[in-house]
C-alpha cells in the first residue's frame, strides 16, 4: 500500500508575478527570511512554519488561505 503524505501548495509565484514581479529576495526581506528559504517554500520543497506562513501572506496583504492550501488525507483537504 502506497501512503501518500499531505502536501502544502502555494501560490507565491503567481502573487509575486501580480505583485509586479516581486522577488524572492523582497519577499524574503519583507517575511525576515533568507531567500534560500523562500525559492524553498515556493518550490514546496520545504513546509514554512505556522508564523513564516502568516508573515509570507502580511507581505502579500492577502488572507492565509489565499497563499496557502493545505492538501490533506481527507476529500478536498479536509482532515
Amino acid at each position: 500500500m502506497i501512503v501518500k503524505h499531505p502536501t502544502i501548495r502555494n501560490q507565491i509565484r503567481r502573487l509575486r508575478f501580480e505583485a509586479g514581479e516581486m522577488t524572492q529576495q523582497s519577499l524574503a526581506d519583507a517575511a525576515g527570511v533568507t531567500r534560500q528559504t523562500i525559492i524553498a517554500v515556493e518550490a514546496a520543497k520545504y513546509s514554512p512554519s505556522l508564523e513564516l506562513a502568516f508573515r509570507i501572506a502580511a507581505a502579500f496583504k492577502k488572507p492565509l488561505s489565499e497563499v496557502f492550501q493545505y492538501e490533506g488525507e481527507g476529500k478536498n483537504g479536509n482532515i
